[in-house]
């Protein structure tokens, strides 16, 4: 069976499909990835937990045993500048925070900025 390196044939970044007679995309001969595309979607409904930071704040424990209620701890960021939207652990973006149009009680963030893998510079 020959494999086809066009980008059409890649189901992910690790593994190379090659085309069948049918037309449909399957794992090269020997490979132990025959469920990779079906297990795709499986992959893609992992639930993951993605955080907006406003800002941080370093204070010493004494500090931080005297907050209350009304308490205002300063944080890093300024008003205007964007926040960083974080999903486990690393920053995959950067946006604005705005108010939500349907429920004014909420708010969310704008993406301005969509972060790469390490040394990858998205071009505008």
């Amino acid at each position: 069976m020959q494999t086809d390196p066009s980008p059409q044939s890649r189901a992910s970044d690790d593994v190379l499909l090659a085309q069948s007679a049918d037309g449909r995309a399957s794992p090269p001969h020997g490979d132990d990835t025959a469920g990779a595309v079906p297990n795709l979607d499986a992959i893609l409904r992992i639930p993951v937990v993605v955080q907006a930071i406003l800002g941080t704040a370093n204070m010493p424990v004494a500090n931080l045993m005297k907050l209350g209620r009304g308490a205002v701890v300063p944080l890093d960021h300024r008003i205007g500048e964007p926040v960083d939207v974080v999903v486990n652990g690393r920053v995959v973006a950067r946006g604005e925070v705005v108010v939500l149009e349907e429920d004014n009680s909420r708010f969310g963030v704008s993406l301005t900025e969509i972060a790469g893998p390490p040394g990858f510079n998205v071009a505008d």
